[in-house]
């Protein structure tokens, strides 16, 4: 910091540099509190999640899904169903939702908080001042108590020899897309690889997910990437794990991927291919280097967010280790309270209770341990399990698959972490991402009226399950001695 002179006052308390997700919650909290913040984008207010990420992918899956129930109309007595779609009608639609919610993200409406919203690039100077180029090509330089990076990150794309040759799409250039591909390649089985490959199935392109570990979702349970790859199988797209992918070329006119498996080449022919291995932070163009605030594969950051540079924070996909909206937002709350309001009063992050959902068909959710990280951290836990085949409502609707799989420390009803797969996971899981927050065990769950019928009950009968198993014996064995005393 003595490299710098510090300004003798400040124009702003905050300047927030990028407008995602984390840096739209950051301004909006500093607003909120009378603070004076400036936040800078230089491309497209809402960042990744409303432009190419979650909003986007959301309604692709939502159409996706309609077809796919159209498919299965006599599982519902449905003689004969059949639907007729133009893939360019379906994209449209995409960007219509996109615009939609695009008011909630947008400048105006931030500036109507209270903040000072600028499209411009931003490079950090000192830790203290901010130069802007404006889209009109005035600069500007900002002097500020504190800085939030909330920069994003963007779809990491391997170096694998003939991938620019052949051309490719990632998560933020596949909404571009007007016409479906006959035959998509879909490199990666994580989250993004996975929704995406089953939404262009459901369309019809004939989908080759390759993976190179022993399974899809490789972060859940083995039992849930089976159940997945399964229902995947079932729907036509051709699965193959353990497959690395070595070389991308042309020949004789169509487009191959040459891959390994099991010490031989495989090779797959394709017209598109989607690259979906993961993200990689933004870190470069905006004074990080030349300020020397230290770095990896994400901005390095301490329990409060800050940087090697006390007055410099980060919070988002730029910081880790989520990358998720909700993780982003979550982070937003300390960087702008910490930005504000060190010496005085500072918070730790919390990531004791972090949810998050893969929006597959079934959808998969979790919050807390699963049972594979419980096993490798050695943690000692209880399952109790409930499948959904044996639910009402869940066979009313024809979705009667899945489970809700609840780990609890042992002999006690403390809830260590839940698994759910099964339709609306995304949802039911919130239940019980309040009871960890919030210290609920599952005797209070089992003992909460939930509707019927409906797919909630499935929480309530997971902690039945946990209670059955540790029923007071010696009391029951009690009580019918009592009853039979009784009937004389």
């Amino acid at each position: 910091m003595s490299r710098w002179k510090k300004p003798s006052r400040f124009e702003r308390n905050l300047v927030v540099i990028g407008a995602g997700s984390a840096g739209l919650v950051t301004a909006y909290i500093a607003a909120v509190l009378k603070a004076k913040v400036t936040l800078i984008e230089k491309h497209r207010m809402g960042g990744d999640c409303l432009n190419t990420g979650c909003v986007p992918s959301k309604a692709l899956i939502r159409s996706a899904k309609f077809l796919s129930q159209v498919a299965r109309a006599k599982e519902f007595g449905i003689r004969e169903a059949h639907a007729e779609f133009d893939f360019a009608d379906v994209m449209a639609r995409v960007q219509r939702v996109v615009q939609a919610i695009e008011p909630h993200d947008s400048a105006e409406r931030y500036s109507g908080l209270g903040v000072e919203v600028i499209a411009g690039t931003a490079k950090l100077v000192s830790p203290w001042e901010v130069d802007v180029v404006r889209q009109d090509g005035s600069t500007q330089r900002l002097s500020t108590r504190s800085i939030v990076i909330t920069a994003g990150g963007r779809p990491f794309v391997p170096p694998i020899p003939g991938i620019e040759e052949t051309g490719y799409l990632t998560s933020d250039t596949v909404w571009a897309m007007r016409e479906l591909p006959r035959r998509l390649v879909v490199l990666g089985g994580g989250p993004i690889g996975a929704e995406l490959a089953q939404a262009f199935a459901r369309f019809g392109a004939r989908v080759t997910l390759i993976q190179q570990g022993p399974r899809i979702l490789n972060r859940e349970d083995p039992e849930v990437s089976e159940l997945v790859s399964r229902r995947f199988r079932d729907e036509g797209i051709d699965v193959r794990v353990e497959h690395q992918a070595k070389q991308f070329l042309v020949e004789n006119g169509e487009k191959v991927l040459v891959a390994e498996h099991g010490g031989r080449e495989v090779r797959i022919p394709f017209d598109a291919v989607l690259v979906a291995v993961g993200r990689a932070a933004n870190l470069t163009g905006y004074g990080l280097e030349e300020l020397g605030v230290k770095t990896s594969r994400t901005v390095g950051t301490n329990a409060f967010l800050q940087t090697n540079y006390p007055n410099i924070y980060a919070a988002g996909d730029v910081a880790g280790p989520f990358q998720f909206t909700h993780t982003a937002a979550h982070q937003a709350w300390y960087a702008a309270v910490n930005a504000l309001f060190d010496p005085f009063k500072k918070f730790k992050a919390d990531y004791s209770v972090i949810p998050w959902a893969t929006f597959v068909d079934p959808e998969v959710a979790r919050v807390g341990l699963n049972e594979q990280e419980a096993k490798e951290k050695g943690i000692p836990f209880e399952i109790s399990r409930y499948d959904l085949a044996e639910l009402d409502r869940a066979i009313v609707d024809a979705e009667a698959h899945g489970f809700v799989k609840v780990l609890t420390v042992p002999g006690k009803d403390k809830i260590l972490g839940v698994t759910i797969v099964g339709e609306h996971a995304g949802d039911l899981i919130a239940e019980y991402v309040l009871a960890m927050k919030h210290g609920i065990g599952l005797n209070k769950i089992l003992d909460t009226l939930h509707i019927y019928p409906t797919l909630a009950e499935a929480n309530k009968y997971a902690a039945g399950v946990w209670k059955k198993a540790h029923a007071p014996e010696r009391l029951l064995r009690w009580v019918e001695r009592f009853h039979a005393w009784r009937r004389g």
